[in-house]
């Protein structure tokens, strides 16, 4: 069978099993299976799709809080390969994705930066880079990339949605939790697992694998020691079609252009009369490209655990993660050199241009739409940029907690844990190797401007005389973050119905960062090497969208003795100062934090009441250090502002036990999120008029006050047979302290917290005509929620169907449209089908589309977002013994389409695919 009718079985068979489930649910409740559950919260052992479900369904029923889970099958083998890709099974989460795996998830309404992610107890901070600008590609910020970590190396997800005084504040959208295995979560005596998978993906065709293993001993539950570790290497892919949004030529550009030699002859005089305008909008870059990675991933974890008195546990956990990627990107896009922005047409050039780029491009023929968006132009002699760019990012974690818990009697117990924790992300370098081409273009956008097809009539793109070396372009990053943090806990049981807890937090943390660019401009290497011929540098790329000439480094830093540098070139003097650093600062938050909580669990009317109320005092100071800078970046001094804020968080959850199948659930809390990262960091610019005199000045602010909600949630329950379950959520949040600008005027530099000795001759009482920071605004916004989960074993239908299942969810969100970041809808079904010696699942999971910012103008590229996407994915075992099993993994099996839009009318930014990637594996315990 070849791939492409294996693809098609697996697909059919996905979509047959998902379709033909979806009525069968509310049946399943009618005819509930009889068998009691078969784990408790406490036993992580489990064996099983099935089985996991078991358990944290479990999980899901005894918590006081809201609480959905996802727990390893078995040892060192977690139901998805990304952590992220298992979240989204739940209700309420969405995830974006990153070379065709999950990254980074929204929760509840709420984007990446609102959801805490804790491991082993500990909040957890780790950036990733994104191949792509349009992503955010390099962050400073809270949210967590879930694919710095191999998913084998998990024991179970939590994530709670609502809040409790007892946990940190924080995670205003919920929060996530991840665990490790531990040595007395698995029986007395050695235990043990390993993992391997091979596979590749369908655009890669390399070979892809992850291996691990995990050892456990445990000591009678007196002492013991777990050790676990995961490595995997694979080559990812993501190629397609994109632009950079648009540039609005004027009509005094046309005529310049014109005039330099574009002609426009071809052209209707209507078409004439409308290019010469002004009023169009061109599609910057018309961009055909193909990032590529060899990704590398390592994680080890450890824990011991000890016993030293039946009533003292002592539990010690580290974990250290690698992630390295060294990514080739390439580009074929529209880069003009005697033209403006980015666009299909130009003018001449002159030296030391050759004489194949000495002639301006002819428009044939052009279309554009009611808002005067060009969806297709038809050019010969288009100018293009063919670039070429390698990186290497390097990203490091490393993580150690000590965990205690004291039964001091049958009424007091004391517990807490003690953590640090490193984080770090490196790009010792990324360059970028650009060559200029001349040919033919036809892009076509579509009459509605959300699709990309691109041509290139009579040219060939793989002749070396086309092309002419432009230059080369340094840069390098670096971001680390630390934390420190403690917490103590005390358990009083007033009586069998009353426990009053209590304790206090410390938590600080610390953020670094830099960025440096060195341009062709400011690194000389566009002096020595724009116009020169590149036929002896060159490399055919081909990928399914074009065929290209590239660069080649090895030979192209041979011919003009370069090298990777951020400062003058050592062979031959070449290159000046570096001078464009940029997002320099550091940023400390220190908080200290107290609560008192009151749980209960008594009866009511003969149903179980559950629940608890509390409060939680908070004080923050932070203070951030940052580099004011001028006229191309040049540093001019450093400001150095504090601010503090603090309050208090009453929160209130109950549950009350209708039946012991049926259950309600209320939540009344209210909690924060600290501002993101760019917002509070001191660093900005302080400019003099040369003309005026004038003084403009900005920076972050350190002194912003977090975002508050006021959260209600109200759900329903119901349990029946071995894992059934229908629930209902809905939520509702009031948010307030919004962050926007302000800008003040006429204030003297001593109010800016920007030095006065950025500017020459100034003073703490020179007057800044402007000065800008970010400030909280006033007023609050608001978004509802709704949440539907089922999930049911098929055990009333004869063998052999008896053993089918199927997990489902849905969420609805009504929000704000300043809240940014989520889908208003998404859902997601898996169908199963297991028994003792094999089993299957596929999965499907959607969002509608949803957007990353917003505009009022129809045209702005301020709007942009990601339309809507649904992944398939499937998987199957096979028991050859009790120890042996066999699995298969197809991961996005419809190769699905990353799109990204700007503007109202979502004209096409960025379109991609990673591919479907299939992986086969063994696993063994022992």
């Amino acid at each position: 069978m070849t791939k492409s009718n294996q693809k098609s079985v697996l697909l059919a068979t996905v979509a047959a099993v998902i379709v033909g489930a979806m009525p069968g649910i509310a049946a399943a409740q009618q005819a509930p299976d009889a068998g009691a559950d078969a784990s408790t919260a406490d036993q992580i052992v489990v064996s099983g799709y099935l089985q996991s479900l078991v358990v944290a369904r479990d999980i899901k029923k005894k918590a006081v809080i809201s609480v959905d889970a996802i727990v390893a099958e078995d040892m060192a083998k977690f139901p998805e390969l990304n952590l992220a890709e298992s979240l989204q099974r739940l209700p309420g989460v969405q995830i974006t994705r990153e070379a065709g795996e999950g990254r980074r998830i929204s929760l509840r309404g709420l984007g990446s930066d609102f959801a805490r992610v804790q491991l082993n107890g500990m909040e957890v901070l780790g950036n990733v880079d994104s191949a792509q600008d349009s992503r955010g590609q390099r962050t400073r910020d809270r949210a967590f990339d879930f694919n710095i970590f191999a998913s084998e190396l998990f024991s179970r997800v939590e994530v709670e949605k609502t809040f409790q005084a007892a946990q940190n504040e924080g995670g205003m959208a919920g929060t996530v939790g991840l665990f490790t295995g531990k040595p007395f979560d698995y029986a007395s005596g050695t235990k043990g697992a390993i993992t391997v998978k091979g596979g590749s993906n369908q655009y890669t065709k390399d070979g892809q694998y992850r291996v691990a293993a995990l050892l456990s001993q445990n000591w009678d539950n007196r002492f013991g020691i777990t050790i676990s570790a995961a490595y995997g290497k694979r080559k990812t892919t993501e190629q397609g079609h994109n632009t950079y949004n648009y540039t609005q030529p004027s009509a005094g550009d046309m005529a310049d252009l014109v005039a330099s030699g574009l002609d426009i002859s071809h052209l209707s005089t209507e078409q004439q009369a409308k290019v010469m305008s002004g009023d169009l909008y061109w599609a910057d870059g018309n961009r055909i490209s193909s990032w590529n990675g060899d990704m590398e991933r390592l994680g080890i974890t450890a824990a011991v655990q000890w016993r030293p008195a039946d009533n003292l546990l002592l539990t010690l956990d580290a974990l250290h993660g690698q992630f390295t990627t060294h990514r080739d990107e390439v580009h074929l896009a529209t880069r003009p050199i005697n033209g403006t922005g980015s666009i299909a047409i130009d003018g001449a050039a002159s030296a030391p241009w050759p004489s194949v780029f000495q002639s301006g491009s002819t428009i044939n023929d052009i279309a554009w739409d009611k808002n005067n968006y060009v969806t297709m132009s038809d050019t010969s002699g288009t100018t293009f940029g063919s670039e070429h760019r390698r990186e290497l990012n390097k990203n490091k974690f490393n993580q150690i907690a000590l965990t205690g818990k004291w039964d001091v009697n049958d009424r007091l117990t004391i517990d807490g844990h003690f953590g640090f924790e490193k984080s770090s992300y490196d790009t010792p370098y990324d360059d970028k190797f650009y060559m200029r081409a001349k040919g033919n273009l036809v892009a076509d956008y579509g009459a509605n401007g959300r699709s990309a097809t691109f041509s290139y009539p009579g040219t060939d793109l793989t002749d070396p005389s086309l092309y002419a070396m432009d230059n080369f372009y340094y840069r390098s990053f670096y971001n680390k973050s630390e934390l420190t943090e403690g917490t103590l806990n005390l358990h009083y049981k007033l009586d069998d119905t009353l426990t009053l807890r209590a304790g206090g937090a410390y938590h600080s943390f610390w953020q670094d960062g830099a960025s440096y660019f060195y341009d062709g401009g400011a690194n000389g290497t566009t002096g020595k090497t724009r116009g020169t011929s590149v036929g002896d540098i060159t490399d055919v790329f081909s990928n399914s969208f074009g065929t290209w000439l590239i660069g080649n480094y090895d030979r192209g830093f041979a011919k003009y003795n370069e090298y990777h540098r951020l400062s003058t070139n050592t062979k031959d003097g070449t290159g000046g100062v570096l001078q464009d650093i940029e997002n320099v600062y550091t940023t400390k938050e220190e908080t200290i934090s107290g609560y008192a909580q009151l749980d209960w669990d008594t009866e009511v009317m003969g149903m179980g009441l559950r629940g608890n109320v509390g409060l939680r005092g908070y004080h923050t100071k932070t203070r951030s250090q940052g580099w004011i800078q001028g006229d191309s970046y040049a540093y001019l001094g450093t400001a150095d502002v504090k601010g503090e804020y603090s309050g208090v968080l009453p929160a209130m959850n109950a549950v009350l036990d209708l039946t012991d199948e049926t259950l309600l659930r209320f939540a009344a809390t209210q909690n924060l999120n600290r501002p993101g990262l760019g917002s509070l960091a001191a660093q900005g610019s302080a400019f003099q008029d040369e003309s005026t005199g004038e003084i403009t000045a900005s920076r972050g602010n350190p002194n912003l006050k977090p975002y508050k909600d006021t959260t209600l949630d109200f759900s329903v329950e119901h349990y029946f047979g071995k894992v059934g379950l229908l629930s209902a959520s809905v939520f509702h949040k009031w948010i307030k302290n919004f962050i926007g600008s302000q800008t003040l005027t006429n204030v003297p530099f001593s109010q800016t917290g920007v030095p006065a000795s950025t500017i020459p001759g100034a003073t703490p009482d020179t007057i800044v005509k402007e000065f800008s920071m970010p400030v909280n605004i006033a007023g609050t916004k608001s978004l509802t929620g709704v949440e539907l989960a089922a999930q049911t074993q098929f055990s009333f239908l004869p063998a052999p169907f008896d053993n089918l299942g199927v997990t489902a969810n849905f969420t609805y969100v009504d929000a704000d449209k300043t809240l940014t970041g989520i889908s208003n809808v998404s859902y997601n079904a898996t169908l199963y089908y297991e028994t003792d010696r094999w089993g299957m699942r596929g999965s499907l999971s959607h969002r509608n589309r949803w957007y990353t910012g917003r505009s009022d103008d129809v045209m702005s590229a301020d709007t942009r977002g990601f339309e809507a996407t649904t992944y398939v994915d499937a998987s199957a075992f096979f028991n050859v013994t009790p120890r042996l099993q066999i699995t298969l993994n197809a991961i996005n099996l419809t190769n699905e389409k990353d799109t990204q839009f700007w503007g109202q009318n979502r004209y096409l930014y960025n379109q991609n695919q990673s591919g479907t990637t299939y992986m086969g594996g063994l696993a063994y315990k022992f």
